[in-house]
């Protein structure tokens, strides 16, 4: 075999850098596996099971391995990693003064109010308490963070005036700038408080399509309306939004709550009024409390946009009953309907939308552990799809600063073989026309492959269950 195996002691790059890394050779011509990440026991692991012989390591080294078909394919492959990698290497600063080595001594180097915290679950934790000790706001990007720790966490935040946002919080946008997965959204009267990255990104994906923009984005994390934390950091997101002058309007966004605790945060007494968009069995989709912000805020509910099936008007069949706009001509079918998602929130959306199928969340803990999310690699989710032989796949694709570059590159191809093989594939994308991949141009491409698009999740899921022949 022509294998590349190499441990770098001590060379650091985040996770997200080495998996583009990695995406990047396993492009290149000949190359049959590329595995270019820190050599934790899980990445190790994952190398010897691909049959390379990797020598002893430890967390904080490097590890590469490729296969190719050629010595001179893996020479070339070896080329491009050391292009790669110089090119993704962290800038080098321009202070003479030797880097903070904890939390607290960067806050006061940099006069910071906010810090975000993206490591591994078992050491989020600690970064996250050194971060409030220090008087900050902190937004945990990690997820597999044992409930206990974050309800102390919560529970200090509150004692020292200061929110935590998370675990697990995908998004959030203060004071206009974007954290973790952020789509671009212009400045507005609208402030969100959701205990869920995807749901915020639908819905202020939606009111930006319609013109409106937002204040603040405040994720809390995805436990936070649960029974055990007990909305923490809803509450005092809410409150801080009220006292916002900028905030004219609030939102709440939620995957289903616990009961009490959804009473709870609702009772609340503030000035500025609530919209709740908490799903569950009879409760409004995210697309329809959009549509009720507009309306509280006097504006027009548009069309959302959406691209049919491109198929010739000739060939369609009368429309069944109740078709949503980009479904119409489509005749009802029956088949599985699978549900392959990144986002929870959207997920949930979707499978309270359906009724009957089955759904995945890709980017649940028991997914990511060990490697990056759904919205960042694909493969899982591509491999999920390439396994579908009939019925109806129903999938979000979620554009913003964060997420995969050019999403549509990817699942395209895979799309156009899925079709193919008699498959209808439905895609919820959520962003804005702002977004660097391009909303309308991602759209383009998957629905030229053979998918139908739709800018709102619910009429995605409406869509697919008719497929199904729900």
């Amino acid at each position: 075999m022509n294998d590349l195996v190499e441990v770098r002691p001590g060379v650091y790059r985040d996770s997200v850098t080495l998996m583009r890394v990695s995406r990047a050779l396993t492009g290149q011509p000949g190359v049959t596996v590329a595995v270019v990440a820190m050599a934790t026991e899980l990445n190790t692991a994952l190398a010897r099971d691909l049959g390379f012989a990797v020598p002893p390591a430890t967390p904080g080294d490097l590890l590469v391995a490729v296969r190719a078909s050629s010595p001179a394919e893996l020479e070339d492959a070896a080329a491009e990693l050391e292009r790669q990698l110089a090119a993704r290497a962290p800038a080098s600063g321009t202070r003479d003064e030797a880097p903070p080595r904890t939390t607290r001594s960067a806050a006061r180097a940099f006069e910071a109010t906010l810090a975000l915290v993206s490591v591994p679950g078992e050491h989020a934790f600690a970064e996250a308490l050194d971060a409030v000790e220090a008087g900050l706001s902190v937004m945990i990007f990690s997820d597999n963070v044992p409930v206990e720790q974050e309800i102390l966490l919560k529970d200090r935040a509150r004692a020292k005036g200061v929110l935590v946002m998370g675990p697990d919080c995908g998004t959030a946008v203060v004071g206009g700038a974007g954290l973790g997965f952020a789509n671009v959204l212009r400045p507005g009267p609208v402030g969100v408080v959701a205990a869920s990255g995807t749901g915020a990104q639908q819905v202020t994906s939606l009111l930006d399509l319609a013109g409106v923009g937002v204040s603040h984005v405040l994720g809390v994390g995805g436990r936070d309306l649960s029974a055990e934390v007990g909305g923490r950091s809803a509450v005092q997101a809410l409150r801080a939004l009220d006292e916002d002058p900028a905030t004219e309007l609030i939102v709440l966004v939620s995957k289903p709550p616990a009961p009490e605790v959804a009473r709870a945060v609702r009772d609340l007494d503030l000035a500025t009024p609530v919209v709740a968009a908490l799903l569950g069995p009879g409760q409004d989709d995210l697309t329809t409390a959009a549509e009720k912000v507009l309306r509280a805020l006097g504006r027009d509910v548009p069309e959302w946009p959406s691209w049919p099936a491109p198929v010739t008007p000739a060939a369609r069949p009368p429309a069944p009953h109740g078709a949503d706009a980009a479904g119409e001509g489509v005749a009802a079918r029956r088949g599985p309907l699978r549900g392959l998602y990144a986002g929870g929130t959207l997920c949930a959306e979707a499978a309270l939308v359906a009724g009957d199928g089955e759904f995945t969340d890709f980017g649940d803990d028991s997914y990511t552990r060990g490697r990056a999310h759904p919205m960042i690699d694909p493969a899982l989710r591509l491999e999920a799809l390439r396994g579908v032989a009939s019925g109806v796949v129903l999938m979000d694709v979620v554009l913003g600063h964060g997420a995969d570059p050019d999403p549509s590159s990817w699942l395209a191809p895979a799309v156009r073989e899925a079709v193919a093989r008699g498959v209808d594939v439905v895609v919820a994308l959520v962003g804005t026309d702002g977004d660097p991949q391009g909303l309308r141009a991602q759209a383009a491409r998957l629905n030229e492959a053979g998918a139908v698009v739709f800018t709102s999740n619910a009429a995605a899921a409406r869509h697919a269950r008719l497929l199904a022949g729900g």
